[in-house]
């Protein structure tokens, strides 16, 4: 299945995706997408003959739970209405808590990392399989930018994504800039990374901006595609001739000829780091050969010959068995542990970096933050320049237990519970706007006394 070159889908940039040249696919997020009316841009689009591919952001596959139904119909659905050829998601868990740990249920509101651990490679794989059951088309899964590494992993990134090939014979999304990030933030080596992933599983490539800030590296899908995140797709280049290429942005879109400059940047660097038919070495044979991270596993057949041999048959069958419930256990509760040391501020799980975890912890505010402004521009308008300082101490104190769209309105009462906004016109706007999409009437001074008093309660 050959993509070709293509740039990310977004409403803010759509009239400069539909000019751009030489664009053979786009890529929308999945839950942006109403199931039943796709916006005029897309439909155009898919007209021209323009692939479109949903790329998922809310399953979870990575958390201990099994992925939810009501999300893998919804990612179905909108799949089998853009005649999609394949689905992608994340390896990654956004959310923890619930009945596994008889804690309430956390929202992350961000990707975060699994441990590369053979109990996690268990919970995932599972989930891996049941989606797969529930999709009409494949499923590709990406790697994901990290500020942190869990303590005690058993694998490299190119050995976990290569068992979890073997063992459920879904196909790879792999980001160059996410790569890129793990190099500078953790010290892991992108062509290690790829000398160990089975690069023929690769569905496609995603290459996006960031910046560095005090030795930190945030992918923030908001900046230029730096000449480093170009040298890793160079070096995946001189592996593989990927099927497709996509162009990712996320916020601070530039002008339509800036991002027509970074697709030729890419284009230009597939052409040079292509390799000669002689110089091409078999991967996929030293594969074969090569020992297995686990010593008592056998060794890792290359996917795309597991048809021919049988052996990855057979090794994805004999991993097919259902996940032992303890095993979903201790996922759960290391996860929601440290889940709740991010977003409800206890204490740090034993054998992370603190200072690491301090600085994740003030992204997921800090995006949360943005992503509020864009679901409800008008809670910003309202409270002015306080909305930031007003939203990042709120949720300092307020997990995120719902979508952003709750967020929002959760955040509004607490703004009117605690008496605010000072000013008496911005505070009236409030109440309406917070009574228009919450069905009921504004919290009166005694429910706000009486949740008042809860939370103090709560809080000793």
């Amino acid at each position: 299945m050959e993509l070709g070159i293509g740039i990310g889908w977004r409403p803010e940039i759509a009239a400069e995706v539909e000019s751009l040249s030489g664009i053979d696919w786009v890529e929308a997020v999945a839950e942006n997408l109403c199931a039943d009316h796709f916006p005029d841009s897309l439909v155009r689009l898919r007209e021209r003959g323009v692939t479109v591919v949903p790329h998922g952001v809310a399953l979870g596959l990575g958390g201990a739970d099994r992925p939810d139904p009501g999300r893998l119909a919804g990612l179905a659905a909108r799949a089998e209405l853009l005649d999609a050829p394949l689905v992608t998601e994340h390896i990654a868990f956004v959310r923890a808590g619930g009945p596994l740990t008889a804690s309430p249920r956390l929202e992350a509101g961000h990707l975060l990392p699994v441990p590369r651990t053979w109990d996690a490679l268990d919970v995932l794989c599972e989930n891996v399989r049941i989606a797969q059951d529930s999709l009409p088309v494949p499923l590709a899964l990406e790697n994901i930018a990290a500020l942190i590494t869990w303590p005690g992993e058993q694998l490299t990134e190119g050995q976990f994504l290569a068992e979890l090939v073997e063992r459920t014979g879904v196909r790879l999304l792999i980001d160059v800039a996410n790569l890129h990030t793990n190099h500078v933030n953790l010290g892991q080596d992108p062509a290690k990374a790829l000398d160990e992933l089975p690069v023929e599983a690769i569905a496609y490539v995603h290459v996006a901006g960031g910046v560095e800030k005090d030795g930190v590296w945030h992918d923030t899908h908001a900046h230029p595609v730096s000449e480093p995140v170009l040298e890793v797709l160079a070096e995946l280049r001189s592996r593989v001739d990927p099927p497709g290429v996509l162009l990712e942005r996320d916020d601070a879109f530039p002008p339509g000829a800036e991002l027509a400059g970074e697709l030729d940047a890419i284009r230009a660097t597939l052409r040079k780091a292509a390799p000669s038919a002689a110089a091409r070495p078999d991967r996929a044979a030293a594969r074969k050969t090569a020992p297995s991270a686990d010593p008592g596993s056998v060794a890792s057949p290359d996917p795309a010959s597991a048809s021919d041999d049988g052996a990855g048959t057979a090794a994805r069958t004999a991993a097919s068995a259902p996940v032992p419930a303890g095993t979903r256990d201790r996922t759960a509760v290391a996860q929601t542990a440290l889940l709740s040391a991010l977003v409800a501020g206890t204490p740090a799980p034993e054998g992370f970096d603190h200072r690491r975890l301090r600085v994740q912890s003030r992204a997921l505010a800090a995006k949360r933050a943005d992503v509020v402004a864009k679901v409800a521009p008008e809670l910003p308008e309202i409270l002015g320049d306080g909305y930031r300082a007003a939203f990042l101490a709120y949720a300092g104190s307020r997990p995120m237990s719902g979508g952003y769209r709750r967020d929002a309105l959760d955040f509004a009462e607490h703004v009117l519970i605690a008496g605010g906004p000072a000013d008496p016109v911005a505070r009236r706007r409030l109440t309406y706007w917070w009574q228009d999409r919450s069905g009921a009437r504004p919290p009166r001074r005694t429910t706000r006394l009486v949740r008042a008093a809860r939370a103090v309660l709560v809080g000793k």
